[in-house]
């Protein structure tokens, strides 16, 4: 049986959007909708035995958890990982290791859940399980199809102050330049192995899945919480497999 450990972290303090952790999303808490995805992958797939884990230093977000029905560990992010420099990757590890001295057990994989993506599937975190089971790179993330290319239609500042491809070359269409992926910063897996090396994500080797392109933002202004909103309520309204997630999330609001 695989043991999975889901991780999620979220710190109290933003410069951009105070308290975005726990605010909430069309209504419902933002983070309903990363345990949605979570629970409902796993519903599906009784071989996983798996533990969900929240980093943290908002006690609102805590009391969001403990509201939501969903049994998890609480850990307690320390001062020095609370910063706005701090590393995820570092965040993750220290869970890890508080998970397996705290649960008394070893984990086969770590799954990440940003809880600023609330724009998931439940396939989306079913493929990631599997990727990660398949793959024998150090950490699978998802992507979704680059916007622009740096061979072709991206631009940099040269010494001379004058601007030119980001990477030299002389493609002159964005079928003939090579394939670029955006990371959409959703869905993280990791070896417990590679956690424990203290190495960052690109010190090792990286694996991808693909997940359709939603156009996400990064929620840095309120501004982006109104956009994402927009694309938010087409998507469940539109499109089943989102909806779905969403419902879920509306019933753990519910149990409140």
């Amino acid at each position: 049986m695989t043991k999975v450990l889901f991780t999620l972290c979220g710190r109290a303090g933003s410069k951009g959007i105070a308290g975005k952790n726990s605010r909430e999303f069309l209504g419902i808490p933002l983070v309903y909708y990363t345990l949605a995805a979570i629970d409902l992958a796993c519903c599906t797939q009784p071989e996983l035995d798996y533990a969900i884990a929240l980093n943290t230093d908002s006690t609102d977000l805590v009391q969001l958890m403990d509201d939501s029905g969903i049994e998890y560990l609480r850990v307690n992010r320390p001062s020095e990982l609370a910063g706005d420099h701090a590393s995820k990757v570092d965040v993750i590890a220290y869970t890890l290791r508080i998970a397996e001295k705290t649960l008394e057990c070893f984990f086969d994989c770590v799954v990440d859940l940003d809880i600023t993506s609330p724009l998931r599937t439940v396939e989306d975190v079913q493929n990631v399980l599997v990727k990660r089971s398949v793959s024998r790179a150090d950490t699978v993330f998802t992507v979704t199809s680059s916007r622009r290319n740096p061979c072709f239609n991206m631009v940099r500042k040269n010494d001379a102050g004058y601007y030119e491809r980001a990477i030299t070359s002389s493609f002159n269409s964005r079928q003939e330049a090579p394939t670029f992926y955006d990371m959409n910063a959703s869905i993280y897996a990791y070896t417990p192995e590679f956690l424990r090396s203290g190495k960052q994500i690109f010190e090792g080797t990286c694996d991808i899945v693909f997940m359709e392109d939603t156009a996400v933002l990064d929620l840095d202004n309120p501004d982006d919480f109104e956009l994402m909103e927009v694309i938010a309520t087409h998507l469940y309204s539109k499109k089943n497999a989102f909806g779905q997630v969403s419902q879920r999330a509306k019933a753990m609001k519910a149990s409140e």
